[in-house]
């Protein structure tokens, strides 16, 4: 409980064996549930996140946005919920800092900036900062928004998740969040976060075609969403 309010997590993950107990050690005490879900790991990702004390959700559909959906259907019906990735890139010591304003009543969804927080060298990789800086120009221009970041790592208030009706199940999931919040008077802010090295190698970054796919696939949701504006 943080401030009188249940705790979430979801982490999606995989083949993460290598990181995601760190991940689960580095939570705060106050998170009520979490929630791993396991995309399809062949490296024992599912038993090592057990042993740390996490529930495993098992979700067959390939996709960063299925395992957070599969992950979701897992989870109790906390207050605040919040995502962030397996690889121990993120600072799960800093989640105060996202949850708190909606604790609050100050916002109703948080991201985690890089770009504000600092990402240590090598972290992103220059397309990923490229693709950050062209798709949040967009959703402002489109929808007036300012972000500086699509990271993982964010918090949202329940029942704002559960109005944005969220269907995207891959590398969308992120900017559909936002541009769905923007679209329904949401308060979002942004907070800078740290941001490290991931532990292995990324599915999406670590590889020119998991790059493309992930590029092509951001900015056909944008302008997908724009279409139905």
């Amino acid at each position: 409980m943080r401030g009188g309010q249940s705790i979430g997590c979801i982490i999606p993950a995989l083949n993460e064996a290598a990181g995601i107990a760190r991940v689960l050690a580095a939570l705060p005490v106050w998170v009520d549930h979490v929630v791993v879900a396991d995309n399809g790991s062949t490296d024992g990702t599912a038993d090592v996140a057990r042993a740390a004390g996490a529930t495993v959700a098992v979700v067959h559909t390939r996709g960063y946005g299925a395992a957070c959906l599969g992950g979701l259907s897992k989870l109790p019906a906390v207050d605040v919920i919040v995502f962030l990735d397996g690889d121990y890139s993120d600072f799960p010591e800093q989640m105060d800092t996202l949850v708190d304003p909606i604790v609050a009543g100050r916002a109703d969804l948080v991201i985690g900036s890089r770009s504000l927080g600092g990402a240590e060298h090598g972290a992103l990789t220059p397309q990923q900062r490229f693709g950050n800086w062209l798709a949040t120009r967009l959703v402002r221009a489109f929808w007036g928004v300012r972000y500086t970041d699509l990271g993982p790592f964010r918090a949202i208030a329940r029942s704002a998740l559960m109005r944005l009706g969220m269907d995207d199940r891959s590398f969308g999931w992120t900017v559909e969040m936002q541009i769905k919040a923007a679209r329904q008077g949401l308060a979002a802010l942004e907070r800078p976060v740290r941001y490290r090295r991931r532990i292995g190698t990324s599915k999406i970054s670590g590889t020119v075609q998991g790059t493309l796919r992930a590029g092509t696939k951001i900015l056909w949701l944008i302008a997908r969403e724009a279409v139905r504006r």
